[in-house]
């Protein structure tokens, strides 16, 4: 089943964050099909310090976070890497969902050409990796799920006891908001970045 607006269309970002383990995030780049299992994400609030539209702060960058649920935001970080979230709740509400990791199942050869320099067993283990492995750029910021080039697929649901919960990473500038227990991944996969 392919996701679109509806599924993001919720208000408990981390249950949407919790729900996108397991499912099968695919894109169609050059014409080329990468794809792989989603093993770890990271939800994003407005009511907290580590989401870029904290405070219903909008700007250049963020306003893509105020539209449309199922919608991709794409952002430049550290200026070299292009990481793919996707905006939840309703339009105005500014929550999104970071898609850290992914297990490679389709096209793992065309990954590990366009990422010559990373370990074949870290290829899609962290967001960063996982955008360059599956030919993600800022051009897709914006784009609504499911698109022609990026598409999600709903698989069997993942027992509660598989997933883990701990604290995002790379956010300490977030105060007492980083403690939040807001980064989800599936216990004792080999994916699942590194902090």
């Amino acid at each position: 089943m392919l996701l679109n607006s509806a599924f993001f269309e919720r208000t408990h970002v981390t249950q949407i964050a919790k729900e996108l383990l397991g499912c099968t995030l695919f894109t169609k780049i050059d014409n080329q099909v990468t794809g792989g299992i989603i093993v770890e994400t990271e939800a994003y609030s407005y009511k907290e310090r580590g989401c870029h539209a904290y405070n219903m702060k909008r700007t250049a960058r963020t306003q893509v976070m105020f539209g449309k649920p199922g919608t991709l935001y794409v952002y430049l970080c550290y200026g070299m890497y292009s990481l793919v979230n996707i905006v939840t709740n309703k339009e105005e509400v500014p929550e999104a969902v970071l898609i850290r990791a992914i297990e490679p199942t389709e096209g793992l050869n065309i990954m590990q050409t366009r990422c010559a320099k990373i370990k074949a067993n870290k290829l899609t283990a962290g967001p960063g990796k996982l955008t360059r492995a599956l030919g993600i750029t800022r051009k897709l910021n914006g784009i609504e799920l499911p698109s022609d080039l990026i598409w999600i697929e709903k698989e069997e649901k993942i027992p509660k006891a598989a997933v883990v919960s701990t604290t995002r990473i790379g956010i300490d500038y977030a105060g007492d908001d980083a403690q939040l227990p807001w980064r989800f991944y599936l216990r004792e996969n080999l994916w699942v970045s590194k902090k």
